[in-house]
């Protein structure tokens, strides 16, 4: 078998065997298929696309291509959840105890953030002690004990995906629903839960940025789960404005504390119920309306705060900085931002935010770049609001004033003021399982 016929069938419109695909994913993590080989594949697959058995085998080849987890030391059914991405989202800081003080375990391994996009490990990395390098038996200790745990990735999981991404980020053949849906579900299914759900995000803040691309996404990445025998279930929820008001690392966690406390801003608890419900109900708990019930109940009865202090405690951390934030690193200085006109803010280029708590110093803009934990956004104003003349839009954290500056002159851009008021935005738009399409807006 040749490379060059592999990339001519797919340039062609033609469908790839397993044995096609084995031979791709195979040689390219050994060496043997070059970069511009691998590029020139996924040029064909962007143009040509893949079906759904196609895109199933890709999967499950990049996924055997390095460590598969064996969760089976952990007692119950094992619910993974995987954000696509967005500001201000830190759902899992939420949703791990909700789940876990109801009894259903959640081994959770995530990313750092890179872009405009925060990553959870990095907003757990800002609570003072707390490590997310765990080796796997102390991390299969704490889920069984305490019900959860959030780590950084262990071994060698999906190494091709790696290879495969990065060249992808440079030849503009991200845009490709079967490699998006590919790159997610291999390391979703590498990293060995039982059920998957998906938090597929839209809008300005959102790789997709359209409630129907994000469906069809959605419906590639469940078709990939239900082919190898993982129950899979995706949300599709709004990312046209950051979620709740919190954009940084240690600001966003003290609003996830918020949340648990039952404080925290509107959407960002809906999404968080929803999300916990979604995940209960995949673990057998009760029916979707029910869990919903159950998800309420862990906030106000205090159980899930509990839980989270208990996680926290596990991994090393002071939880005592949950219930008292100035524990959290402090910024040097910080910024009033108020606005210059009056009007409603009609929308957010949830993207440019994202930006701006990056140039604070929230983010990386590459890999080797250091984090403030302290620095970030705390926005006062979103979609919705009414603003008059001198209202408070923002408040920027930062380590110095000319950060505050580049901060706030990417801020002012993501705001556009009109004199009519627009129209409600919907916190979940679909929800995408083997058996369809549920519209919820």
């Amino acid at each position: 078998m040749r490379m060059y016929d592999v990339i001519e069938k797919k340039r062609d419109g033609g469908e790839l065997t397993n044995e096609e695909i084995d031979f791709f994913v195979n040689g390219y993590v050994s060496g043997d298929v070059t970069d511009y080989q691998a590029a020139a594949l996924c040029m064909a697959i962007f143009y040509k696309g893949m079906n759904a058995r196609e895109t199933a085998r890709l999967t499950m080849d990049m996924a055997h291509s390095g460590d598969m987890m064996d969760l089976s030391g952990i007692k119950g059914i094992k619910v993974d959840k995987h954000s696509t991405g967005g500001v201000g989202d830190k759902t899992t800081l939420v949703l791990a105890p909700i789940v876990a003080s109801l009894g259903v375990p959640v081994a959770k391994m995530s990313g750092r953030g890179l872009g405009h996009t925060g990553g959870t490990l990095d907003k757990l990395e800002s609570i003072p002690g707390l490590s997310i390098d765990i080796d796997l038996n102390r991390f299969f200790e704490i889920v069984n004990t305490v019900g959860c745990a959030v780590v950084g990735q262990t071994g060698n999981l999906v190494p091709a995906d790696k290879k495969l991404y990065a060249l992808r980020d440079v030849t503009a053949t991200v845009d490709s629903i079967p490699l998006i849906a590919s790159s997610i579900m291999s390391k979703k299914i590498a990293a060995g839960a039982d059920k998957i759900l998906l938090d597929v995000k839209c809008g300005s803040g959102a790789f997709m940025k359209t409630p129907e691309d994000a469906i069809r996404l959605a419906q590639a990445m469940v078709e990939i789960g239900e082919e190898v025998g993982r129950t899979t279930v995706a949300l599709i929820t709004d990312m046209g404005r950051p979620l709740g008001n919190a954009i940084g690392n240690a600001l966003e966690v003290m609003e996830a504390c918020d949340t648990l406390k039952g404080v925290a801003p509107e959407d960002l608890t809906e999404t968080c119920i929803e999300l916990a419900a979604n995940m209960l109900f995949l673990a057998g708990k009760a029916s979707l309306e029910e869990c919903r019930d159950l998800a309420r109940g862990q906030i106000d009865n205090g159980e899930a705060f509990v839980k989270l202090h208990e996680m926290v405690e596990a991994q090393g951390g002071d939880s005592r900085a949950l219930d008292d934030y100035s524990l959290f690193a402090q910024p040097k200085v910080s910024r009033e931002v108020r606005a210059t006109e009056s009007g409603w803010v009609f929308t957010m280029d949830t993207e440019r935010t994202g930006i701006a708590s990056v140039a604070l110093g929230a983010g990386r803009a590459t890999k080797e770049d250091a984090i403030d934990p302290a620095a970030g956004i705390m926005l006062a104003a979103k979609t919705g609001a009414y603003l008059k003349k001198g209202d408070l839009m923002a408040t920027l954290y930062a380590a110095d004033e000319a950060r505050l500056d580049e901060g706030e002159r990417i801020l002012r851009e993501a705001y556009e003021l009109r004199e009519e008021e627009p129209a409600p935005i919907p916190h979940f738009f679909a929800r995408v399982s083997r058996d369809g399409v549920d519209r919820l807006a």
